[in-house]
Formats: structure tokens, sequence, C-alpha cells
């Protein structure tokens, strides 16, 4: 999810408030983003802080996840807002109908909130190794999370696959990274790997194509690990 078209893949439908969250705008999401699984995956619940790390897609369904009493941290990243304005514009305008929607827009390397249950990236982790992130200093990032983290508080990546063995080779060119890469990075931070999830696994992925080549789009090989910060 980056220089393509952002304001798209951004794109968040809201709708009017409904149930005892009247203000929360309705989540509204394509049935291929699994979002309920997803959810399910993070293990939020009624009360959590969670930051959405480049927010978008999910970001009203965290919402609703959380209720009233919990929080969401929509961090966009000065580096996303100042190539693609949309992003910004997008999260306030869920914020002004979801109260517990806090938007962001600092730069990467800026301390997140304290005392978070979860944080949560779709789609970006690879971003962080491009130029258009700085790139950001990734080991420096993943120890921001680990910080900003609850003991016990989860780290959740979900990306796009790329080829065993590629490391970060293919992050600006194919944007996907290769998920061994993700592990030896957040497991440096001090987490522990607490879950894998093939949900949105693509066997007919073959990992050689741009994540928005027609053939491919919406329907990637994507990996979603939950990391753990020790009690």
């Amino acid at each position: 999810m980056r220089k393509l078209g952002l304001s798209l893949t951004l794109a968040i439908s809201m709708g009017a408030g409904t149930s005892a969250f009247s203000q929360s705008a309705a989540p509204t999401v394509d049935p291929a983003w699994k979002a309920s699984e997803v959810i399910e995956f993070i293990g939020l619940k009624k009360g959590d802080k969670v930051a959405d790390i480049v927010a978008g897609r999910l970001t009203a369904s965290l919402a609703q996840a959380v209720g009233p009493s919990g929080k969401v941290y929509a961090v966009e990243t000065a580096e996303i807002v100042k190539a693609h304005p949309a992003a910004l514009a997008h999260m306030k305008e869920l914020a002004s109908q979801s109260p517990n929607v806090i938007v962001s827009e600092e730069p990467v390397a800026s301390a997140l909130p304290s005392g978070l249950d979860a944080v949560f990236i779709r789609q970006n982790y690879h971003d962080l190794y491009d130029k258009f992130m700085g790139p950001a200093d990734v080991p420096a990032f993943n120890k921001k999370v680990f910080a900003a983290l609850k003991p016990g508080g989860v780290y959740v990546v979900l990306d796009h696959a790329a080829i065993a063995g590629s490391g970060i080779g293919a992050t600006d060119t194919l944007h996907r990274i290769d998920p061994a890469r993700v592990k030896t990075d957040v497991l440096a931070a001090g987490f522990k790997l607490d879950a894998e999830s093939s949900i949105l696994a693509n066997e007919a992925d073959d990992h050689t194509k741009n994540v928005f080549d027609p053939s491919v789009r919406g329907h990637t090989d994507q990996f979603l690990f939950r990391f753990k910060k020790a009690n």
C-alpha cells in the first residue's frame, strides 16, 4: 500500500452512526480483507488501546472492536501525509464520527502513546525500508513499539510475502517483504513470536509480481504474525 493511489487504498466507506456507539462510523470493508478474522487474531477487547500504523482500511473496524471506552491511535506519519494528503483527510473524517479515534501525523520516528494493548501495521511494514519513509530506522521503530506496549501487549504485522530468502530486496519494487526478515527484525527488539495465521495466504501467488499487478491485486499471499511483549 503506497505510491499508487493511496487515496483509493486507504479509502473507508463512512456510515451513519448505529447502535449504542452512535457517533461511530460503521465500518464497511471488502470481505477479502477478512477484517473480523484479523481483529480476532489481534485479540482486541472493549476498552483496549491500539495504535494503527498508517491507518486506513481497518481503522473503523478497530474502533468498533475496542468500543467507546477504548482508543485507536490512527498514525498516518508525516511521510505518508506529505506524499498522500488524502490519507490524513480520510482519517480526520473518520475521527469526526468516531470519538475513540485519535489521529496523528508525526514523523515515523516519533514516540507512540504509552500503555498500549496492541500495535497493528497492515501492508506497510515493508514501506519502513523505502526512501519515501526516510527510510525509517527499522530497529529503532520496533524498539519504539516494544516500549509503547503494556507487558503482555501484542505487535501484529500483516504484509505481502516476498520470495523466501529475498530479505528486503523487493520492498520498493514489488512492495513485498520476506516474512523471515520481519520475524528477525521484530524478535531482535525483544518480542516473542506468539502466533501466525494463514487466513490471508494464497498459494497461487508466486511472489514475483508487483502487488498492484491486476492479476494479483487484492489476492496476494499475505502473512500475519502476532508478537508479544513478555509479562
